[in-house]
């Protein structure tokens, strides 16, 4: 396999139950220190595919490798200590803890590390919003406020590719271009994004690349800009008509 992808999904097929593949061979690939986009409508499997990837959803056939290493029936936890990290769109945050104790779950139990009050500091660092906040119960914060605390978490485990289902779901505007500076500084750290979004404009604006899926297949791939151009995504996902012909 390349040694410039970080992650290389091939011919995969997936789903929640025998009866029923949501994933209906899907190949792509992220190479590193990209940032790539995931669209398509409600139901293409966006959200599924992150979850087989991270070993959350069974995969049928099909290849899924971090880094060149298989993750095909790899357990989540050993996903995590391989390099790989996945913030969900919803329930993402302990609401009755505190900023830090959530953040703080994110450091891996039992691997040795004794910094892992260097690396809270230095999401502090990152996030200076949550430093602000560090013992306000993570329930009473704003919606993008708890995007950062999910993706603080998250980077604790210090992952070379980091997987963000919908991180704008929800946001106000402002809260939405925020979440998204911070991912950029994300990537400038040498961290790798895959990002399922619905609005595809903040993020493909931030992006290498896109890719729009459909009934479980990638019907649709190219560069960050060449996707913005283009009359079909307009149409989709970006309020815009098609060009006439």
């Amino acid at each position: 396999m390349n040694g410039s992808l970080a992650l290389q999904v091939q011919d995969l097929v997936a789903g929640y139950t025998p009866e029923l593949n949501i994933l209906r061979g899907i190949t792509l690939h992220v190479a590193r220190g990209e940032i790539v986009t995931l669209l398509g409508p409600n139901g293409a499997g966006k959200s599924t595919l992150m979850k087989a990837v991270a070993g959350l959803v069974p995969v049928r056939s099909g290849a899924v490798q971090l880094f060149g290493r298989s993750l095909v029936g790899v357990p989540t936890h050993q996903v995590v200590r391989r390099g790989l990290a996945y913030v969900p769109q919803t329930d993402n945050v302990f609401v009755r803890l505190s900023v830090q104790e959530n953040v703080e779950l994110g450091a891996p139990a039992g691997d040795g590390r004794q910094d892992a009050g260097e690396d809270l500091e230095r999401m502090f660092t990152l996030f200076p919003r949550l430093k602000e906040r560090r013992r306000q119960r993570a329930g009473t914060l704003s919606g993008g406020e708890r995007q950062m605390v999910a993706v603080a978490r998250a980077l604790m485990a210090r992952p070379q590719l980091l997987m963000l289902d919908e991180p704008s779901a929800g946001l106000a505007p402002a809260l939405v271009q925020m979440v998204f500076d911070k991912l950029r500084e994300v990537r400038a750290l040498g961290v790798t994004l895959l990002i399922v979004e619905q609005n595809a404009r903040v993020s493909l604006a931030i992006s290498d690349r896109g890719l729009v899926l459909a009934e479980g297949q990638v019907r649709l791939s190219g560069g960050a800009a060449e996707l913005l151009d283009s009359p079909e995504v307009g149409a989709l996902f970006m309020g815009t008509r098609e060009a006439s012909t």
